[in-house]
């Protein structure tokens, strides 16, 4: 099975990363960049939760259920690959040192962590691109939704 995914937002890329000695796991979608923030927790069930986790940030992103659910019905088989997208690497290096800054030390809990992707989620990513490629992962993730789910 290839790892191409056929879904509206893409591959899911993966990176751990440790914020005030807490383990977390930075989540991020391929195609429209979403971030998901959540403890690094039970690594290995990552696969399995992963269209879970996908599902309560889209509800959160306030996506509709019906596009809600056509995008976690393409996500029905979750195959780990390799990396094949080395720019999704990049913008994850530029989501990683700015959390700290976002999570005061001792002064958070996981329940900030879902405002911590509100907030990654409004970072123009690839500012640098001409015309329209500069990508807003808050603005550009229901379009895209909508687009591959809606349309028709």
């Amino acid at each position: 099975m290839s790892g191409d995914s056929d879904t509206a937002l893409g591959d899911w890329y993966v990176n751990r990363l440790t914020v005030d000695r807490q383990p977390l796991l930075l989540l991020v979608s391929s195609h429209t960049l979403l971030p998901i923030v959540i403890p690094a927790r039970q690594v290995s069930e990552l696969p399995e939760a992963l269209p879970t986790l996908v599902r309560r940030r889209l509800e959160r992103l306030r996506v509709d259920d019906r596009t809600i659910s056509s995008e976690i019905g393409a996500m029905s088989d979750v195959v780990v690959t390799k990396t094949i997208d080395r720019s999704v690497v990049g913008i994850m290096v530029e989501f990683a040192p700015a959390i700290p800054f976002f999570l005061a030390r001792g002064a958070w809990n996981e329940t900030a962590l879902p405002f911590l992707e509100t907030w990654l989620a409004r970072t123009p990513c690839y500012a640098g691109r001409p015309g329209d490629g500069c990508v807003f992962p808050d603005r550009d993730t229901p379009v895209r939704l909508a687009s591959r789910w809606l349309a028709g």
